[in-house]
């Protein structure tokens, strides 16, 4: 291990072993030690989410060589105990956000699948839904606080990363921050399912954009399983 992945270890930032080869150029740069004594600094100072320890759940859930499908968020949720280090995920027991109830409203009208009584999206994230953010933590309360610190580089170089795996992904950009980063992707092997955000801000456009069905297609056509979206009842009814 390099001196500069030391730092970043030491800080807290430990990318899972699965993801370590491919990103391995990016863990040894002077920009990735830097961010991770920034987010140690924030986290001596503020309340930061997800909770430490929690900012690569995403790749954790989901290994390299187990990418399917890459949903790009931008900022985790800035509220009290709703960040968990997976894109639009909550962890059960936590209300679902109004932009997950709207993935959940198009989910249903999409495929019939309906609304769970939670927004905890492990069940997708073992299928070999990537379920990123582009920048992995936040200040409470203060959205986008951490923007512009160096995330953005660490995830683009995993979107660059899955892109040059040789299996074919289907890589899902929602909203105009979202495909910005369509330059990074190889769209010559891969599928781009590009929409409207589901946020309450654009939902009139994500309504009837159909991009489960879309995604379930383009697996299909590369033979692969499609996605099973169903997210399991934590109450019993």
């Amino acid at each position: 291990m390099t001196d500069v992945a030391e730092v970043a270890v030491g800080a807290g930032l430990d990318v899972p072993e699965s993801w370590r080869e491919a990103l391995a150029g990016e863990l040894d740069k002077p920009y990735f030690a830097e961010l991770a004594a920034f987010v140690a600094a924030q986290r001596a100072e503020h309340e930061v989410f997800p909770p430490s320890g929690q900012e690569f759940s995403a790749l954790e859930a989901t290994p390299y060589d187990q990418v399917r499908v890459l949903v790009l968020g931008q900022d985790p949720y800035h509220d009290n105990g709703q960040a968990h280090g997976m894109s639009f995920s909550v962890l059960p027991g936590v209300k679902t956000p109004p932009s997950l109830r709207n993935m959940f409203k198009e989910l249903d009208a999409d495929l019939g699948v309906p609304a769970p009584d939670n927004g905890y999206l492990m069940p997708w994230a073992e299928q070999g839904v990537l379920l990123l953010n582009a920048v992995l933590t936040v200040r409470a309360h203060e959205p986008n606080s951490h923007k512009a610190k160096g995330w953005e580089k660490f995830t683009d170089a995993v979107i660059k990363a899955v892109s040059a795996r040789e299996e074919p992904v289907v890589f899902v950009l929602w909203g105009n921050y979202a495909k910005k980063k369509l330059p990074l992707i190889d769209t010559e092997r891969h599928v781009v399912v590009q929409g409207a955000h589901p946020s309450p801000l654009s939902a009139k456009l994500f309504f009837g954009s159909r991009p489960f069905s879309q995604i379930n297609q383009a697996l299909e056509q590369f033979g692969t399983e499609p996605i099973d979206w169903r997210v399991p009842d934590l109450k019993a009814k």
